[in-house]
């Protein structure tokens, strides 16, 4: 009953990560609104846990500016657990 126990919370905590799925809702919704404010678009957004308060974020950007990668970088500094950022911009 013990090790069924234990793995089962072993499962549990675990599964997340494993399927790759979002760490914190709040924090992906609240880039997403941040970076989407100014009328650009993110079609491809992916965040995920690297360890113990480090996300990764990979994402792709449309906009309309002519806005580099460099500007999105600096609209993310706000967020000091974003460890990996990568950031593709298309015009439109």
């Amino acid at each position: 009953i013990v090790i069924a126990s234990w793995a089962v919370t072993l499962i549990r905590d675990t599964g997340a990560i494993l399927l790759d799925m979002t760490p914190d809702r709040h924090t992906a919704a609240h880039i997403r609104e941040k970076l989407e404010a100014d009328g650009d678009y993110l079609s491809d957004f992916h965040i995920w846990r690297l360890g113990p308060g480090h996300l990764g974020v990979i994402m792709q950007v449309h906009t309309a500016t002519s806005r580099d990668s460099a500007y999105y970088r600096a609209q993310l500094e706000e967020f000091p657990s974003l460890s990996h950022i990568t950031v593709e911009v298309r015009q439109i």
